[in-house]
């Protein structure tokens, strides 16, 4: 079965009216995916030059206008505006009066749950939490990468099923979060997402510092690789000398990495404690070098 088939007819919401808050790189390919599956975006708002821009490209023809015209032209609100941004906005679209009873609300946070909606909730509103767990880039390629993208969703359990019929009408697979787990689930993406990209970034730089002549081609297999083997085997695809215990090469390292790049070597200590510890309790660390190992860490802690 596909996954990503439309959901049966009865649970598929109405086609809509479609607005967006906040022409940010999310907005736009969302409102641009519900069009593809027959919904019809009418409004945006977005202030900055890059935000018209995207707007212009991923929603042709849509005119810009303020976020209380967006909300008075659309039966669905699309807002997608950061986090702490949030729950002001949405205070500041109720005390306005832009609110309308029955009135689909839903945001992209992955921080909030549906609770950050009560405001417009008391008004009328009917509140989604729908945050795409992917990285955007503001152009069309985005509206691709929704193909199977997992949502986080959250919502009252009278509107389950149209939430997830949105979600899969966007090419996405819905996932249910608890209100109680967001924050938690949020923290576990950018862990995960966030810090992967600063990962990578300081190493292309220090392969650069090397002499490598192209560290994304040299990466490329290689963390691909190790991406899957985690995806598939979680602790057990731990590798390297830390998780072999060569304290020596640990070492090694982190004169070098003093030497050449001072300010990744904090990260380097955390992540390799971190790592020490998971491959120790998962068996792969042999104790009796986990001391030795454990030791060079703790003394280059200054």
């Amino acid at each position: 079965m596909n996954p990503t088939a439309p959901p049966d007819p009865q649970a598929r919401p109405a086609r809509l009216t479609v607005g967006v808050v906040g022409a940010g790189r999310v907005g736009p390919a969302l409102a641009a995916s519900l069009s593809l599956a027959g919904h019809r975006p009418v409004a945006a708002s977005g202030v900055s030059d890059a935000s018209r821009r995207r707007a212009a490209e991923l929603l042709p023809g849509v005119p810009l206008v303020t976020p209380a015209e967006v909300l008075a032209r659309s039966e669905l609100v699309l807002l997608t505006v950061p986090d702490d941004a949030l729950p002001a906005l949405v205070e500041g679209l109720v005390e306005t009066g832009a609110v309308r009873p029955g009135q689909l609300l839903a945001h992209t946070s992955g921080r909030y749950g549906a609770a950050v909606l009560d405001p417009a909730t008391r008004a009328g509103a009917l509140p989604l939490a729908l945050h795409p767990a992917m990285t955007f880039t503001g152009t069309a390629v985005d509206i691709q990468r929704l193909a199977g993208c997992s949502f986080g969703v959250t919502a009252p359990e009278e509107l389950r099923l149209a939430a997830e019929a949105l979600v899969i009408e966007m090419g996405g697979e819905p996932e249910w979060i608890a209100e109680e787990s967001r924050p938690l689930y949020h923290a576990a993406l950018a862990l995960g997402a966030n810090h992967l990209v600063t990962l990578v970034a300081q190493s292309m730089e220090l392969l650069r510092a090397a002499g490598v002549g192209a560290p994304d081609r040299m990466l490329g297999p290689l963390l691909g690789a190790a991406l899957d083997n985690a995806l598939r085997s979680g602790d057990a695809a731990l590798t390297g000398p830390v998780a072999r215990g060569d304290a020596g090469t640990v070492a090694a390292h982190i004169a070098e990495l003093r030497r050449h790049a001072p300010g990744a070597v904090a990260g380097y200590l955390a992540m390799a404690r971190t790592t020490a510890d998971r491959a120790l309790a998962h068996g792969l660390l042999k104790p009796e070098l986990a001391e030795d190992l454990l030791g060079v860490l703790a003394e280059d802690d200054r």
